[in-house]
């Protein structure tokens, strides 16, 4: 009943401190954290103490007042190893593979491909030289729109994968393939 009756009044922090068994300067950290309220009863700080340590163990408020939130917390390594975890089986299934090695893959895929188009004139008036010169032209203009359909594809194809793991899209990729289409339309 002592304790009850010492409690009803104003304490300081170290009476407090050796009360509930915690340094003087812990005790100015819940002041400070706002925990317990300066001036007010040793009775109004237990109950503050007391409701502060059922949240820390709920998982609903931290012990160092930082602001993490212990099950937050937990939950976001739990996705980030999920992650990391789905990616190595995606890895391992040959089904994954950085963005990078996507790109140069492709980029030298289509350079390979540009390149034997680029060479298909030659080679049509080396072998036909009576082919007609409307004959030629009308095998460049569909081999140039089947480039610019391969390369429209692509890039669409590209946005679409990108679009669906939840990454900003980049404007900039329509804007490259109609110039590219335009581009092909002129040759």
């Amino acid at each position: 009943m002592k304790v009850v009756e010492a409690l009803g009044g104003a304490i300081t922090q170290a009476e407090f401190a050796v009360l509930i068994g915690v340094s003087e300067a812990k005790v100015s950290q819940l002041a400070s954290e706002g925990v317990i309220v300066r001036g007010a009863s040793g009775h109004a700080w237990l109950l503050a103490y007391c409701e502060r340590l059922r949240e820390v163990a709920a998982g609903r408020a931290s012990a160092d007042g930082g602001g993490l939130d212990l099950v937050q917390e937990r939950a976001a390594l739990a996705r980030s190893q999920r992650e990391a975890q789905d990616i190595k089986n995606a890895v391992a299934r040959r089904e994954y593979a950085p963005i990078g090695l996507l790109a140069d893959v492709l980029g030298k895929a289509a350079s390979a491909v540009v390149d034997r188009f680029e060479q298909l004139e030659g080679a049509l008036r080396k072998t036909c030289p009576d082919l007609p010169e409307e004959a030629v032209a009308t095998v460049q203009k569909v081999i140039v729109g089947a480039r610019n359909e391969w390369i429209r594809s692509a890039s669409k194809l590209v946005s679409d994968d990108l679009d669906s793991l939840e990454q900003s899209p980049d404007d900039d990729e329509d804007d490259d393939a109609s110039a590219l289409d335009a581009e092909g339309a002129e040759v």
